[in-house]
């Protein structure tokens, strides 16, 4: 399938997701936000994709939401808001419920709804010309695309409100040193640096990087109790899949598993 505002490629077991506007700095539009939803469910029931890489065309990661699509709109801005943001928030949820690992490769700058994407996938990693900041405020808006939820969560409290209430811009370096992102290389690595992690990532137990996620997108809202019988559970889930057999013996036997993803 064709996409208007996205390149969709699927090589092996590594879907690479592209988001493709680089005239409007990659902005999230309705098309874009109709278009992710599609992607994400063809990542989410795909059994052969393990790992997901999303990434920019060009020299910017995405400037966040296109703007000129509320002012088009008029009176209906709040209409238009509310279908794009229900489209992105549904991709959003699916990227953070499948079981495979989704990366961020932020090859620029991210802005707005940029930065509340790459701050909700499991791992990222910046080139390190590339800035982060919110910006929502600096329109007069308010943040959207999970960043309410999973900003405070990755660095804390204060660290949000700072960033969502002064717009103050990050630095790679300041955004790996904050807990933004995981890791800041140069452009001239970038690519192989981003090719080897979904690489090594495609190759573990997909089912169990699958539960790490559900465990840990439970941990802030559960007591100790419950967190630990879900923990029970789900390694009690591992231990029947091919994988979590395959782990058991390789470590007993002293070998490197060969995991299927399954």
């Amino acid at each position: 399938m064709n996409y208007e505002t996205l390149i969709f490629d699927v090589d092996g077991s590594i879907a690479t997701i592209t988001l493709n506007r680089p005239e409007a700095a990659n902005a999230l539009d309705l098309t874009m936000a109709r278009e992710l939803v599609d992607v994400s469910i063809r990542c989410d029931e795909s059994s052969d994709i393990r790992a997901v890489v999303i990434r920019g065309t060009g020299k910017l990661f995405s400037a966040g939401g296109d703007l000129s699509v509320f002012g088009d709109a008029g009176d209906n801005a709040a209409s238009v808001i509310k279908l794009m943001a229900g489209d992105f928030h549904m991709a959003l949820s699916r990227f953070n419920r499948m079981r495979a690992p989704v990366i961020a490769a932020v090859n620029g700058t991210a802005g707005g709804a940029g930065f509340s994407l790459a701050v909700a996938t499991d791992l990222a990693i910046a080139v390190d010309s590339a800035k982060f900041v919110m910006a929502y405020t600096n329109a007069g808006l308010s943040p959207d695309g999970s960043s309410s939820y999973f900003l405070p969560r990755r660095i804390g409290d204060r660290r949000a409100r700072e960033l969502m209430l002064t717009n103050r811009v990050l630095s790679a370096t300041e955004a790996l040193e904050w807990g933004v992102i995981n890791q800041v290389v140069s452009a001239d690595e970038f690519d192989a640096t981003v090719s080897k992690l979904a690489g090594d990532l495609a190759k573990g137990p997909t089912e169990a990087f699958g539960q790490v996620k559900t465990l840990l997108n439970a941990s802030f809202d559960n007591g100790l109790e419950t967190q630990m019988e879900l923990e029970t559970r789900g390694i009690a889930d591992m231990v029947r899949t091919e994988d979590g057999r395959e782990g058991i013996d390789a470590f007993l036997n002293k070998r490197k598993p060969e995991f299927k993803g399954r």
